[in-house]
């Protein structure tokens, strides 16, 4: 309680608007983990009940990024772009034995992916859109010197677009010297070796950098297509 305390005072003290949210979001989050637990235990004894969860997350997911960005009539799409992110990903770690293949190891596992990969696609989202909102004007002259509306949206964003990726890269790059995440203090709570761990964290940063590299790259090029845009922007980005 004192954390959320200091969460909501300082988003009073900084005028950010979201001190009510702090308190939800931490009353949320106490209560959707007293529930789930449950369920993840019967989850992590059965694979297929793991594949049901870990489905059941990933449209938590895509609720939570289409809310952020706006995009809800675009749902599909963003979805796809994720599905590109997480599939691959999971597929290769459990694919090549790196992973047992198992409701303990899926769960966890396909939780992280799909959390970074939600959390790069609201990052790419809102930052493309507003930038595309700015610069209504670039937009509309590129397309008056003849470039297709693809290649207009190009022009206006192609700055922007690496900003969803470098929170993920700055972690990867400092990882043991700033940061020690989840998956290597797991590990050794639960026993690993050092080696152990490690191992288990670069599969872990690796595979968000990859994934979060596939999810952007798609989400990007359903923007530029059209299909990916809020309906604001899909009304003045006409062709």
């Amino acid at each position: 309680m004192l954390l959320v305390g200091v969460a909501a005072a300082g988003s009073l003290w900084g005028k950010t608007g979201l001190a009510t949210q702090n308190v939800v979001a931490a009353v949320r989050a106490a209560l959707q983990l007293a529930a789930v637990s449950l369920i993840i235990v019967a989850c992590l004894r059965n694979v297929w009940l793991a594949l049901a969860f870990s489905l059941l997350m990933f449209a938590v997911a895509v609720r939570t990024t289409v809310k952020r960005t706006g995009t809800g009539g675009a749902w599909p799409w963003t979805a796809l772009a994720m599905g590109c992110g997480v599939v691959p990903v999971l597929a290769i770690i459990f694919g090549t034995g790196a992973s047992p293949f198992t409701g303990a190891a899926l769960i966890p596992l396909a939780g992280i992916v799909i959390g970074n990969m939600m959390t790069a696609h609201t990052l790419f989202g809102r930052r493309q859109f507003a930038a595309l909102r700015e610069n209504i004007a670039s937009y509309e002259s590129a397309l008056s010197l003849g470039f297709q509306r693809h290649e207009a949206v190009e022009l206006v964003t192609q700055r922007t677009v690496q900003d969803a990726l470098v929170p993920n890269l700055d972690t990867t790059r400092t990882v043991g010297l700033v940061t020690l995440p989840g998956a290597f203090v797991g590990v050794l709570l639960g026993g690993g070796s050092a080696l152990q761990a490690g191992a288990a964290q670069l599969l872990v940063l690796v595979g968000i950098m990859a994934g979060q590299t596939l999810t952007v790259v798609i989400a990007n090029k359903l923007m530029r297509s059209g299909r990916l845009l809020p309906a604001d922007l899909r009304e003045r980005l006409r062709p």
